[in-house]
């Protein structure tokens, strides 16, 4: 067995120490990288995690977009129907109203035609009644849009307005393409005249 000086055992022991500290700070080393991988990770994880955050809000966005819109296709959609509904039904009324209109201006006529002969007689009192009667009910007409076209002798025919059944010689120069008598009464509905005025035109 060689025998070692004292140096030697020194430098020996110095060397088994330095080899020992390098081994320790070899460890500390292995044992401290894992930590920093993993607070990598979960810093990496995290920014991912905040895409992926950001990426569903962009998705959620763009969804409701898409629903925002087909709502408001779908709502303009009812709002047409209901304006084509309440149109046809507002001129289906106005057609039934103006086709029971028209079949209740002959009474109208008749109880006029009757007044004109009622008023010939004597009997005041049948007069008044007929009267009375033809006056409710042209008043309830006339609460349902029926208007009376007037028209007088002397007017300007208007073919749009009146029908010219006949024309005479103009009894003088002013009544020439005028009115001169009127045979049956006109009707408007509202806006629309029903039935235009029988008239009799000079020439």
């Amino acid at each position: 067995m060689a025998v070692l000086l004292p140096s030697e055992k020194t430098e020996l022991i110095l060397r088994k120490s330095m080899s020992k500290k390098d081994k320790v700070e070899e460890l500390d080393e292995l044992v401290s990288e894992p930590t920093e991988n993993i607070d990598d990770q979960e810093q990496f994880d995290e920014q991912e995690g905040t895409s992926k955050g950001l990426t569903a809000e962009e998705e959620l966005s763009e969804e409701l977009a898409r629903e925002k819109d087909k709502f408001l296709r779908l709502f303009a959609e009812f709002e047409n129907y209901k304006r084509r509904t309440s149109k046809e039904r507002m001129e289906l009324f106005k057609t039934a109203g103006q086709e029971i209109m028209i079949s209740l201006l002959p009474v109208l006529d008749d109880f006029d035609r009757a007044l004109k002969e009622l008023d010939k007689a004597d009997d005041d009192e049948l007069l008044k009644g007929v009267q009375l009667i033809r006056g409710k009910f042209k008043e309830t007409l006339n609460s349902k849009g029926l208007q009376e076209v007037s028209v007088e002798q002397g007017d300007a025919f208007d073919a749009e307005i009146h029908e010219a059944i006949t024309q005479i010689p103009a009894p003088n120069k002013k009544l020439k393409g005028k009115i001169i008598d009127v045979i049956e009464k006109g009707y408007r509905l509202g806006d629309k005249i029903i039935r235009h005025p029988k008239v009799v035109v000079g020439n």
